[in-house]
């Protein structure tokens, strides 16, 4: 079963400045994907060293565009990776690699948004209804009906943004995971659950660029 997880978004801290609450998301986090990505796409060579801790964490990073921030790519990992070499990676995969949506191009750089989602607090949940909407993600495995093992995961505020209860939340999630036979309170039961929480920070193409401006007249 792949570690590798290409769904939903992440509950925010908030605003674009880092809030107090967030422990481990920085915002530099959002600008070091945006020079990685810029670089990659104009075939440049990687940036130097980011300004953030370099601790490993599950993450997830996810790009919008537009006004409207229609989602244009999100991957990311369950397995505890370094958060410099994992954004390097999943800022590009997620850019590149989403199969639901072709690729980011040059073109789309000024109009686009960057989010990482840093996972923590991970707990197994009782059953498919001990967690909270808008509160936790969930991770759930199941069997889809042929012997096969699956697993899918929402980022917490997926169901909170469609306005689904645990209940549709699991149902839409068994049909994004590849279940395909009659959802019955049986198939729910036999759902293992993880709930876990996130910590999200997000930035602008024009965040990034100012970012990069005031760095670049500091180091004169």
């Amino acid at each position: 079963m792949s570690k590798n997880m290409k769904f939903g978004h992440a509950i925010p801290c908030i605003n674009l400045k880092v809030p107090r609450k967030c422990t481990v998301a920085k915002q530099d986090m959002c600008f070091y994907c945006f020079e990685v990505l810029y670089r990659h796409l104009h075939g440049l060579t990687l940036p130097n060293a980011p300004f953030f801790a370099n601790g490993q964490y599950p993450i997830f990073v996810t790009w919008e565009i537009g006004r409207d921030r229609r989602l244009r790519g999100c991957l990311g990992t369950f397995s505890p990776v370094e958060l410099e070499s994992g954004l390097r990676t999943y800022a590009v995969k997620s850019a590149l690699n989403d199969t639901r949506f072709s690729p980011i191009s040059r073109g789309e750089l000024k109009r686009l948004h960057v989010s990482v989602s840093v996972l923590l607090h991970f707990e197994d949940g009782q059953d498919y209804t001990d967690w909270t909407v808008g509160v936790h993600g969930i991770r759930i495995e199941f069997e889809d009906g042929k012997g096969n093992m699956k697993s899918a995961t929402f980022l917490p505020e997926v169901a909170a943004e469609r306005g689904w209860d645990t209940t549709e939340t699991i149902d839409q999630l068994l049909r994004k995971g590849g279940f395909r036979g009659p959802i019955t309170t049986q198939v729910r039961e036999s759902i293992r659950l993880t709930r876990y929480k996130t910590e999200k920070i997000r930035a602008s193409y024009q965040d990034f660029t100012s970012h990069s401006r005031g760095r670049s007249k500091t180091h004169k």
